[in-house]
């Protein structure tokens, strides 16, 4: 049983962006104080914060980031480094629990599509908390296009007796089609490699 409350599978509302508000902020700053370095004070945090969110709700290169925002450059460094202390994944959990606040749902929409951004070194990650969740509009892409931890568990522990068996008995224990399952299984867990565009969701 996984550690996390599932909620109710689907997507979340679109939500156009806009400032955070106090109580969004609010609701926000402990889960972003938890990523600030000791000692290091927070700096135009919450106007970074905005600005992730707006690059993440348009879908924008960061080079479009508006010059309200600062540097573009800043805003992707502190972006990344978010993402590489697991700060979307906490979020997403505290989304999930039945007494999240309101001021938090409020920004859930944002929440998902910054984790769409997030690069390869989070992204496994992003994809199973999200999948384990229901958070599909957290998800690139429908679920069963992208690679799948828990399915590569189950199908690991089917294989692993029959792999045994035929060490110890040679090739004729293999069962007959066992190697072509074994593929086509293993090609569901790894997800596609080429996702069309237009199947993100919105």
């Amino acid at each position: 049983m996984h550690p996390h409350p599932r909620r109710h599978r689907g997507y979340t509302p679109v939500r156009r962006w806009q400032p955070l508000t106090d109580a969004e902020w609010g609701a926000l700053l402990p889960f972003v104080l938890v990523q600030n370095r000791p000692g290091r004070p927070l700096k135009d945090a919450r106007r970074r914060m905005d600005a992730i969110f707006w690059i993440a709700a348009a879908g924008s290169p960061w080079r479009e980031l508006p010059p309200r925002f600062g540097k573009p450059d800043t805003a992707s460094r502190h972006f990344r480094r978010l993402s590489d202390a697991g700060l979307w994944e906490r979020l997403l959990r505290a989304l999930a629990r039945p007494d999240a606040p309101a001021a938090l749902r409020a920004v859930e929409h944002w929440v998902c599509c910054a984790c769409r951004r997030v690069g390869c070194r989070r992204d496994l990650r992003i994809i199973t908390t999200a999948r384990r969740l229901g958070f599909l509009s957290a998800l690139r892409a429908p679920p069963h296009m992208l690679p799948d931890v828990d399915l590569s568990e189950r199908v690991h522990r089917w294989m692993l007796p029959v792999l045994r068996d035929v060490r110890e008995r040679g090739a004729r224990a293999l069962p007959p089609g066992f190697l072509r399952e074994c593929r086509r299984w293993l090609t569901l867990c790894g997800g596609r490699l080429r996702i069309p565009r237009f199947l993100q969701p919105a």
